[in-house]
């Protein structure tokens, strides 16, 4: 066993000879929040050993819900993962209705499927345009259409137990088509050869982590919730999901690609299919969910969003439970990062999309 010296990043060549152990982090410009990977580093400059260190947020979003009622708790539910905001609002909205036994508004569904495709494709087009900055149009162009729907540019606020807060504006929805038509990700012109063979996370360690979301697609997990556990939309969409089994760097990356053309089909079938009618529902000033329990979960942008509700029959919930993607997720960066060399470290991270919040939820 080679001796192991810890050192920072930069640190001088006088250690040749021996593995050294670098603290990458926890200020990272590639990271969307803050959290460390220790890796070690042989002398030949190849990783041998990864560990992603978290816990730097501390936000305690979890026991904040206990001391907020419902509504409030949605507020709260829209920052864990900042780029997913819609899409965590209506996990914790489906769970009250679903101990409620709220009878959603047909057209209030198919604009949350809506919705949740536009929100899928602003996030993607973030990971994408450090590869890709002709995808900073496209999250511009679809950022602005869900801030005229929401009134919020990041957490937009727009989901209620219930339904959701008012109906679209009008013209919103030719807007929408019209920005639709002008998404082309052949136009993007990402080099996936140099990412070809880099950071190659197996099925079995992908399941083993409980890794979901295009990272787990693109190692070939066939897992999708708008497939196997359906909002009422997708069960008429009839989505299929988008697999590929190489699991390196670039089926990560196109995984992310495909999805964007995926959620562009499933928005433009939404609108065919868009009904009309009312968007929520009257309720009572204080909401109370029934005693008992409930999970629920969605497909976000970055896998499966879960909530597990445990009501003691008042208006806060007793336990609010997280399931978020990138907490399984980035555990995988353990079992991809060795055999990487450094100097292909950045490629490999950039196709491995996390959101720190959603791990210090």
């Amino acid at each position: 066993m080679s001796e192991q010296i810890t050192v920072g990043v930069g640190a001088g060549a006088k250690y040749l000879g021996v593995d050294r152990v670098i603290d990458l982090g926890p200020l990272h410009p590639s990271a969307h929040g803050a959290y460390r990977l220790r890796l070690t580093v042989t002398p030949e400059l190849v990783i041998t050993k990864a560990e992603p260190l978290v816990g730097h947020l501390h936000r305690g979003a979890e026991k904040l819900f206990e001391v907020r009622d419902y509504r409030q708790v949605l507020t709260l539910a829209n920052r864990h993962d900042w780029l997913s905001a819609f899409c965590n609002e209506l996990a914790v909205a489906l769970a009250v209705e679903r101990m409620t036994g709220m009878d959603v508004p047909a057209r209030a569904q198919w604009l949350r499927a809506l919705l949740c495709e536009l929100n899928r494709l602003m996030a993607h087009m973030v990971f994408l345009t450090p590869l890709a900055p002709n995808a900073a149009m496209h999250r511009e162009g679809v950022q602005a259409l869900m801030e005229e729907a929401s009134g919020g540019r990041i957490h937009f606020m727009f989901n209620r137990i219930g339904g959701l807060r008012e109906d679209v504006p009008a013209g919103w929805t030719g807007r929408v088509a019209e920005f639709l038509s002008t998404v082309d990700t052949e136009a993007l012109g990402i080099d996936f050869g140099r990412l070809e063979g880099l950071g190659v996370l197996p099925k079995e360690d992908a399941e083993a982590f409980g890794v979901t979301g295009p990272i787990g697609r693109a190692s070939g997990v066939d897992f999708d919730l708008r497939r196997d556990d359906p909002l009422p939309a997708y069960e008429t969409l009839g989505f299929t999901p988008i697999i590929r089994h190489e699991g390196d760097a670039a089926a990560r990356v196109r995984c992310l690609v495909d999805e964007v053309d995926a959620s562009v089909e499933l928005a433009r079938r939404c609108l065919e299919n868009l009904p009309g009618g009312a968007v929520n529902l009257r309720l009572p000033k204080a909401i109370k969910a029934p005693e008992g329990s409930v999970y629920t979960r969605v497909e976000a942008p970055l896998g499966t969003s879960g909530v597990h509700l445990s009501s003691r029959g008042e208006k806060t919930p007793w336990r609010l439970k997280l399931r978020t993607p990138s907490f399984n997720n980035v555990q995988a960066l353990s079992a991809l990062l060795p055999g990487t060399e450094v100097d292909d470290l950045p490629g490999v991270l950039s196709s491995f999309a996390v959101i720190v919040g959603d791990i210090d939820k």
